[in-house]
């Protein structure tokens, strides 16, 4: 096999060279950040210094920070236990498997907001308004969508709508936002925020919940208290750190540009794509996009089918948000913005980093296009 591109960006990103010495050192900090002794201090010293950077990436307080295990484990602290959340079909596993129709059902496809054919929010909630809705625990307004890259711009207003109508929580998922474009606490009108540390380049099994100051979090996790009583159990120090090092990287690497380089050569990709297919169809490109991110389709050619192609080739891709790679059914992010089931079944995804080059770029679709005629000429 010859070498690899990876192209996977939005699944995981390749660990920093920062987090990985960051973290190689912390695995010589021998105290537990709870004891008052020395070793002690020092471990907690860590931990604060790596709560900081996650704060100065997010824009928030310090303190309205709770590390987890990852962005799922935050979703599940955010909800209060029996609570219900309002969130449209786009949303990641992670938070849609939280919400239930008034009969208490699960909803696994469209969930209760209506998004338009680009999946941006409307306003409108299965054809009615906001102000006519009842939910009263947790709203989920996804900042990136995983799979088409597409960004909610709306969600202040959005949030405000929802806000004003009876008390409820915003909950926002930046896990693919933060990082990859300007995004703050203040400017996105959450109540509560979900990151993880693995979209950042740092280690994978750490994450954090961004509760904004005043809110009170009940504990899922009962022990020792830890993360002043929301999150027990003692913290993965090891995996903080890293994370705390790949925030501050990803701070630099966004106010440098990087990653509107990285845009340019998502453009290249899609010019080069679009000439070899003038079937092609490019997910949400009528909407503001991650700069990394592409997701098209073929009609007819099945996206699993494409991936371990490409896959041979030497490109790692994907067919839809890796916590459901592997799993042969059509996109229900597609779905939900009203693609049918045959393009659906036909989507992958390209997600970009800054070490992405154009010949990666350029190499993809000359590769992708010859598959593409094979396929036709099978069709034909």
């Amino acid at each position: 096999m010859g070498p690899r591109t990876y192209l996977d960006w939005n699944a995981t990103a390749p660990l920093r060279d920062e987090a990985r010495a960051t973290m190689i050192a912390a695995m010589d900090v021998v105290g537990n950040p709870s004891s008052v002794h020395h070793e002690g201090r020092a471990a907690k010293s860590v931990m604060e210094k790596a709560r900081a950077q996650v704060a100065g990436l997010v824009g928030c307080d310090p303190g309205d920070i709770i590390f987890t295990s990852g962005a799922t484990e935050a979703a599940g602290l955010a909800i209060p236990e029996g609570g219900t959340v309002a969130a449209a079909g786009i949303e990641h596993d992670a938070v849609l498997s939280w919400v239930q129709n008034q009969e208490g059902d699960a909803v696994d496809l469209t969930g209760h907001l209506d998004v338009d054919a680009n999946g941006v929010l409307t306003g409108t909630a299965r054809g009615d308004t906001f102000e006519n809705q009842i939910w009263d625990d947790v709203v989920a307004l996804q900042a990136a969508n995983s799979e088409t890259g597409v960004l909610q711009t709306t969600l202040p207003i959005a949030g405000q709508l929802w806000a004003l109508k009876r008390n409820v929580l915003i909950m926002v998922d930046a896990v693919q936002a933060l990082g990859k474009t300007k995004f703050s606490m203040a400017t996105s009108g959450a109540d509560f925020i979900l990151v993880s540390a693995h979209k950042l380049g740092g280690p994978k099994g750490i994450g954090a919940l961004i509760a904004k100051t005043g809110i009170d979090v009940k504990p899922r996790i009962r022990g020792g208290g830890q993360e002043m009583g929301r999150r027990s159990g003692t913290e993965n120090i090891i995996g903080i750190a890293g994370f705390g090092a790949a925030a501050a990287a990803a701070q630099r690497d966004l106010q440098a540009g990087i990653w509107e380089k990285t845009g340019q050569l998502r453009n290249i990709l899609e010019i080069s794509l679009d000439a070899a297919a003038k079937d092609i169809n490019f997910v949400g490109k009528g909407a503001e996009r991650l700069p990394n991110t592409s997701c098209f389709a073929v009609p007819g050619w099945k996206g699993e089918t494409q991936v371990m192609q490409m896959d041979l080739a030497g490109f790692a891709i994907s067919a839809g948000s890796a916590c459901s790679s592997g799993k042969v059914k059509a996109s229900r992010v597609l779905r939900a913005m009203g693609y049918d089931e045959q393009t659906a079944s036909s989507a992958i995804r390209v997600s970009l980093g800054p070490e992405t080059t154009k010949d990666d770029v350029l190499r993809f679709a000359d590769t992708w296009a010859a598959q593409y005629r094979k396929f036709k000429a099978k069709a034909a």
